[in-house]
C-alpha cells in the first residue's frame, strides 16, 4: 500500500478545492488501496487467461 503521508498535501488540496471526501481524493490520485488492489487483480487474471489461451 502506498504511504498516504507522501500524498497528504495533494489529498488535502483536492478535498479543499473540489469539496470531495478523502477517499474520493485518493481515488482521483490513483492511490486508493481498494481501487488499486482490485485493478491489479483484474489485470493479473486477464493476463493469466491470455496465457492459457495461447497454448
Amino acid at each position: 500500500m502506498v504511504e498516504t503521508n507522501d500524498y497528504q498535501m495533494a489529498i488535502d488540496l483536492l478535498r479543499c478545492h473540489l469539496g470531495i471526501s478523502e477517499e474520493e481524493a485518493k481515488q482521483q490520485l490513483g492511490i486508493s488501496a481498494d481501487n488499486t488492489t482490485q485493478q491489479r487483480i483484474a489485470e493479473t487474471q486477464q493476463a493469466l487467461m491470455g496465457l492459457s489461451h495461447e497454448r
